[in-house]
Formats: C-alpha cells, structure tokens, sequence
C-alpha cells in the first residue's frame, strides 16, 4: 500500500492538499492548514523522491462525471446504480488505478465488514473444505473472514477474548460454545450463527446436518446386509458432531435388537484409524462385521491398517464406513463409503442467516437442518433398504 503524503511537497504554496476519508468512506480532497506566521518552514531535499498521492473517489468522480456518492455506490454490494453509470465509473477506476479504503469506510459506517469464522482444527481433512465454503459465502455478502482457528474445541474460550478485540460484524462459530459464550455474544450485540453445533439452552441461529439420522441411516444399510457386530471409532471427547454420531448408530442398534457396539476413542486423524481397529480386534477376540469411524480419515487410516497390516478382506470380512466424503474418500484406491454433508449448502445457509441479523432484517432464530447424502462406495456390504427401515 502507498503511503498517503502531502502533494505538493511542504516547500509549496499554500494551496496545496490532503486527503481525508470522506463522509461515504472514500477519501476526498481536503484545503491544507497554512503554516503558522513566523513557524520556519519544514525542509524539504530537493533530491528527495516525490510520491504522488493517493487518487480517491474525488478524482474518480472528476474523471467519470458522475457525483462522489455515485462512485461510493458502485463499490457498495448490491447498493443501486445503473449500468451506464456503473460502466463509467469502473472505466474511470481502472485508468487511475483507483482502490477503495476499506479502513476509511468502516470508520465512517462503523462496521468492519469482517466476519468471525471460529473453527476446530483437529486433524480433519474436512476443515479446507468447511473453510472454503463459508469464505466464498460470506464474500458473496461483501464481507471477509477472519479466522480463528482452534487446536481443539475446547480452546474456544482463549479465542473470545481476540474476537471482542477485531469489532467483528458477527460470527459463525463451527466449534462447541457453551450457554454462557452464546449470551456473552448477545450481551455484545454480536451477531452469531453455529454451523453444525447446538446449544439447547440458548435461543441462536443454527444451521446443521443431521447426524444422528445419517448414522442411524447407515447402520440400517448394514444390518440390512446382516452385519451384526459392529464397533465405532469415535472422535475426539469434545466434538458434539462425534457424540450425535455415535448416537445415532447406537439408538439404531438398539431398535433393530442387535448387540451394543464397541466403541473406542479416536481423534479424527489417520492414525486414530488403524490404532481403533487393532484395539477392536484385540477387545472382541475376532474381527467385527462393521466399522464405523466418526470421520473418514480415521475410515481410511482403518482401511489401511485393515487391508496392508492385517491382511483382512474389505469388504468381504469387514466392512468400513465414515463420514463427511472428504476428498481422498473418492479416490480409486479407497472409494470409501460414506455420507456426504451439502456444506455448499449449509454455508450459504449459515452466511444468509449472519447478513440478515447484521442488517437487522430477523430478530428471531432460526435452525436450518440439512439430511446428509448417502455415498455408496466399496468398502461395505450394503443391501437397499427395506420398507420398515424406511418407516423406522
């Protein structure tokens, strides 16, 4: 960024100018204050190099022909303008490399046009993807994210104390809050939005997959095809997603009269795959009729570990499943089976709820809840579902 300099040098007349952010957040020419009588004049090097000030909405106005406002509105998503004029003032724009100053107009508008994406980190080969979608929903508002990122869920209550600090618009939080951080935001007057976390205590806009229906959904393809002993690896202690899960598969089971699953702790990476798989194995005395790991890159860790370390045919002997069709699960050499969350979806969801809050357009919450497609694969035997299954 150029820095914003006097022009012409202190050594002019006084007729000389500085700019100012302007009332619509772009900077405009301002008179420059005289030097004092009898105050000695700044010394200026005459080998000094002369920077030329930063062109502002003024000049683009000049050029265009249009009013200043006219130019703040074409930089303002979905502000109203018409294409003539529009044309026009982007011609002008890019002939004096022209850049709105953001820091200006938030000054002016008192807002930072940022948004809080707060989000857990561990190990998840879902959390790019999660990230990239919220990003391109939120920019589609006119506003960027600022992330904070969080080694564990738990570490939620450190990363407040930087979101308060940044004057953030809102929030979209993808990690657990608890009662007391969701009315500490509401004391705030900061917007927020949980995207796959629930707080049953709390009256906030969530937008969710449901994942207790999808496990309940996958056990049923399986026992279907008559798997019966079935274990799960399950994520971390603190991920509510992991705990709906695991609920889910267990409820099902139960309803279908089957055994009790066995259930070991993973921590949603690779490793937590084959180590789940082989304590599994060493707990039951034989290998299960199905795995189900709360995440697939602990599927893929134990599908690894099952077909190159144990020598055990997949899906013939075991069967493997995970959750959250993470790239590497559709690779030729996993073709994991799986359930797909619509985060497109979600994410857009979850920006549209934040924007209407910000703009004060919805005062009441919302729960927008999104069912998770079913990835077939190859690594399950799976038969189609019967038609009490359905009804179950």
């Amino acid at each position: 960024m150029l820095k914003r300099t006097i022009w012409p040098p202190a050594a002019a007349n006084a007729g000389a100018s500085v700019s100012h952010a302007s009332p619509d957040g772009h900077d405009e020419i301002m008179p420059k204050t005289t030097t004092p009588s009898g105050a000695d004049p700044v010394p200026c090097s005459a080998s000094a190099p002369e920077t030329a000030r930063r062109v502002t909405s003024y000049d683009v106005a000049l050029l265009a022909g249009v009013s200043q406002s006219a130019v703040s509105r074409c930089f303002k998503p979905g502000a109203s303008v018409s294409k003539a004029t529009y044309a026009r003032v982007m011609k002008a724009a890019a002939s004096l490399d022209y850049i709105p100053n953001a820091a200006a107009r938030s000054l002016i508008t008192r807002r930072s046009n940022m948004v809080a994406v707060l989000i857990s980190n561990t190990s998840n080969l879902h959390y790019p993807e999660v990230l990239s979608a919220l990003s391109q929903q939120i920019a589609r508002h006119g506003k960027r994210v600022l992330l904070f990122s969080l080694a564990q869920e738990a570490d939620v209550v450190h990363a407040l104390a930087d979101v308060w600090q940044y004057q953030v618009d809102g929030a979209i939080a993808v990690a657990s809050l608890s009662d007391d951080h969701v009315a500490e935001f509401r004391r705030r007057g900061v917007p927020l939005v949980l995207l796959n976390r629930r707080t049953p205590g709390q009256v906030v806009d969530t937008v969710s997959c449901d994942q207790v229906e999808a496990a309940r959904t996958l056990v049923s393809r399986l026992a279907a095809a008559g798997h019966r002993q079935f274990a799960i690896i399950e994520g971390p202690m603190d991920s509510c997603i992991s705990q709906e899960r695991r609920r889910g598969a267990w409820q099902r089971l139960t309803e279908l009269g089957l055994p009790a699953p066995l259930v070991v702790a993973g921590q949603y990476d690779y490793a937590s795959g084959g180590t789940g798989l082989r304590e599994v194995i060493r707990q039951l005395g034989r290998v299960p009729d199905a795995v189900i790991c709360a995440s697939d890159v602990m599927a893929i860790g134990c599908l690894d570990c099952a077909r190159h370390e144990l020598g055990i045919d997949v899906p013939g002997q075991l069967s493997v499943a995970g959750f959250d069709a993470v790239e590497p699960s559709n690779w030729l050499s996993y073709n994991l089976t799986t359930l797909r969350q619509p985060m497109e979806q979600m994410a857009a969801a979850a920006a549209d709820l934040l924007v209407a809050q910000i703009d004060r357009r919805s005062t009441e919450a919302h729960c927008r809840l999104f069912n998770a497609q079913f990835i077939e694969g190859a690594t399950a035997r799976l038969a189609p579902l019967p038609a009490d299954m359905l009804a179950a």
